[in-house]
């Protein structure tokens, strides 16, 4: 079908502008440090000295592996306007390649310039190590190293496997390691800097500063990129505590749904101003004992009424676990609302939402409000993790939704092809010609996602939110 949504054309290209934007500003501050390390000479005589060519590309190394990674602070920050751009499907994608390309940058800056400093004095590399370590220890080499190390055991947890078996609250305590590991490195950059520190910069300096003293561009332009990147992280932070004065969140009421999952509803004052939608998530901290320093997201479980917010959880951990405890009253801090997985993501007029487990919970409130034709597949792997049965049912009677409930172990051999590509058109005919939502763990996403691909569906057409970190 033709899409049908003047609206959320227009919101589909308002996104993609900010998206180009944001991405022409990351990629024009590349271009300026490269330019950077050529204006101040560093390809004068790298041709004729191997030492030389090392210890400059090292240079280089360094300058974009540090950019780099203040771009993987604004997006580690959850930014509003950046979740607006992207959502968090998108987002991670970007986190992912970005943060690799960071550290692998950041390694090689480390091993080129040790390497082309031994080779340029005819010392050993671990000689010229210690030695740099040393001679350098009240200008930042040392901090920088430890920030190095911090870097490399955020992306250590980051590995799936290692994360699997981590706690949520540790991995998250662990990755804000990443603005400490920035931070260390800061003491290096500027001091030590070839590139960055004026005493070694070509030219003369730029006329006198407020202060009476000379105004070296690029260290000034250094130092601006890294206050700007801490004002907006510390507006983030920020924000939790305006929204607690703004909108006076509190619980008020705590129902269970089924054994494995809790829905607490959340009232305040003006709740219309957080422009909330259907799909997407807010990050919440419950101010209570046991809960108050940790933060969680946590989807809408249902449209928001302008009056109150639901979410859904499922005992998964021992945040979730208590939640069912939290007492009527008790404060809440919301941070979002964050999210593309809405309905102005849709371009077409049938939809298919399909969700796994707890990734019912935006998929149930899609349904709520969507303007569509509206088929729901809900896969579980037993009858007891389903949840909102009752809502469902009465949804799907007022307003024309075909309902599937697919039950089954995919570790058993009867449940081996649910959801398969054969399976998927048994139910859904008309597949190919859907906008499909998707919402679910990780690897029942992966599977799904093949299985629609092998549909032919196109990828334009589909919408993922992973419920993982």
């Amino acid at each position: 079908m033709s899409d049908a949504h003047p609206a959320h054309r227009c919101e589909r290209r308002l996104r993609r502008l900010a998206s180009t934007i944001f991405w022409t500003f990351v990629l024009a501050n590349v271009g300026l440090i490269v330019w950077l390390w050529i204006h101040n000479h560093n390809l004068r005589g790298i041709d004729t000295n191997t030492a030389t060519l090392v210890t400059r590309i090292g240079g280089i190394t360094g300058l974009l592996g540090a950019y780099l990674a203040l771009v993987q602070v604004l997006l580690l920050a959850r930014l509003p306007w950046l979740e607006r751009v992207a959502g968090f499907d998108r987002r991670s994608v970007w986190h992912r390649w970005n943060g690799h390309l960071c550290i692998d940058l950041i390694i090689a800056h480390v091993v080129l310039s040790v390497w082309g400093y031994a080779a340029g004095a005819h010392h050993s590399i671990l000689y010229e190590l210690w030695g740099l370590l040393a001679q350098n220890f009240l200008t930042g080499m040392v901090t920088a190293t430890a920030g190095t190390v911090l870097l490399l055991v955020v992306i250590g947890t980051s590995i799936v496997i290692v994360r699997r078996r981590l706690p949520y609250e540790v991995w998250y305590g662990i990755h804000f390691a990443t603005y400490a590991g920035i931070a260390l490195a800061w003491f290096h950059q500027i001091p030590t800097g070839g590139d960055l520190n004026p005493a070694n910069l070509a030219g003369p300096p730029s006329p006198e500063g407020v202060l009476g003293q000379p105004v070296h561009w690029p260290s000034q332009y250094w130092q601006g990129l890294f206050y700007g990147t801490i004002a907006l992280v510390a507006l983030r932070v920020l924000l939790p505590l305006f929204h607690l004065w703004r909108y006076r969140l509190r619980i008020a009421e705590v129902t269970p749904e089924g054994p494995y999952a809790v829905s607490i509803r959340i009232t305040g004052r003006d709740l219309d101003r957080l422009r909330a939608q259907p799909g997407q998530f807010f990050i919440w901290r419950f101010l209570a004992a046991g809960h108050w320093w940790s933060a969680h997201p946590f989807s809408l479980s249902a449209a928001p009424d302008g009056e109150s917010l639901r979410i859904t959880a499922r005992a998964a951990g021992d945040h979730t676990r208590r939640m069912p405890a939290l007492a009527v009253g008790t404060r809440v801090m919301a941070d979002g609302p964050f999210g593309s997985f809405t309905d102005a993501a849709r371009s077409r007029d049938s939809v298919l939402l399909i969700a796994g487990g707890i990734g019912i919970t935006p998929i149930r409130a899609l349904a709520e409000e969507m303007q569509a034709d509206i088929v729901l597949i809900h896969r579980v792997a037993s009858t007891e993790h389903i949840v909102f049965a009752d809502e469902i049912a009465e949804l799907a009677a007022r307003r024309g939704i075909t309902v599937h409930y697919v039950v089954g172990d995919h570790a058993a051999g009867e449940g081996r092809d649910l959801l398969s590509p054969t399976h998927l058109l048994e139910l859904v005919p008309d597949l190919a010609e859907r906008e499909v939502f998707l919402c679910g763990p990780p690897a029942m996403i992966e599977a799904i996602d093949s299985a629609l691909h092998h549909a032919h569906l196109p990828r334009r057409h589909l919408h993922v939110e992973r419920f993982a970190l």
